[in-house]
């Protein structure tokens, strides 16, 4: 059974920086592209950033592109999430996901995604 956990959420002020892990177990990680999303109160979730089998490709939301940075290490089955320059609209809880589906890795839609962390908060104040 697959698991993601989450950690390095925080508060931060504005203009900092944070790094989220997120530590898999129970699927072969290393096959499968992974994402960020995230969700803030009131709002749908959003897609954040996502990396490939690799690692080789990422790819990014328009509202963190250039300032946030996925990376990943199959060795050790984590996913990372560097945030810097954070904004205040970047608080939300951030999710890691698993995307099961081999033939499209780099797939932003939530519903492609099948595994999901209990998320941790991030909160940035201006």
């Amino acid at each position: 059974q697959v698991q993601l956990v989450e950690s390095g959420g925080g508060l931060v002020q504005a203009g900092g920086s944070l790094r989220l892990s997120c530590a898999a177990s129970g699927g072969t990680f290393s096959r499968l592209g992974m994402g960020w999303f995230r969700q803030a109160p009131g709002k749908e979730r959003e897609f954040v950033a996502v990396i490939s089998r690799s690692g080789g490709y990422t790819y990014y939301g328009d509202s963190v592109q250039g300032r946030f940075t996925v990376s990943r290490d199959n060795a050790k089955n984590m996913v990372f999430l560097q945030m810097s320059n954070l904004k205040s609209e970047d608080t939300a809880i951030y999710y890691c996901a698993m995307n099961t589906d081999r033939s499209n890795p780099l797939s932003s839609r939530a519903q492609d995604f099948d595994y999901w962390g209990q998320g941790t908060q991030v909160t940035v104040s201006s």
